[in-house]
């Protein structure tokens, strides 16, 4: 599965901003989709993922009530919409793939290249 990250950049806090990753080479809807992020000094941390039949979703805490992931399976495109964004969130974003969902980043076998967000206060 090759993954094409699209939509970070620069915010203001409180403000939003859309990501999107579409991926091709596989049945996407075979997929279950994910988003992790690094930040400058820290390591990967977990931020969404979606199933890919059910549709269940899973945040961490530091997501929940903010942040919406969803999928287009007819255009082989995750989304991850970010809303009230803080300066704490400026970080490289990575949209990952697999057949299996985890909050564990060495468990996802597709990754992304990264889109870059940046909140400023």
């Amino acid at each position: 599965v090759q993954l094409q990250a699209s939509g970070g950049g620069w915010v203001q806090a409180g403000g939003s901003l859309r990501l999107s990753c579409t991926a091709s080479g596989r049945t996407f809807s075979d997929y279950h989709m994910g988003w992790f992020r690094q930040a400058p000094g820290k390591e990967r941390e977990f931020v969404a993922y979606q199933r890919a039949r059910s549709g269940r979703t899973m945040y961490a805490d530091s997501a929940k009530g903010r942040f919406t992931i969803s999928r287009d399976n007819a255009q082989n495109t995750v989304y991850l919409q970010m809303n009230s964004l803080k300066p704490e969130d400026t970080a490289v974003y990575y949209c990952v793939a697999d057949m299996a969902a985890s909050v564990v980043a060495g468990l996802w076998n597709y990754w992304g290249q990264g889109t870059q967000v940046t909140v400023s206060s």
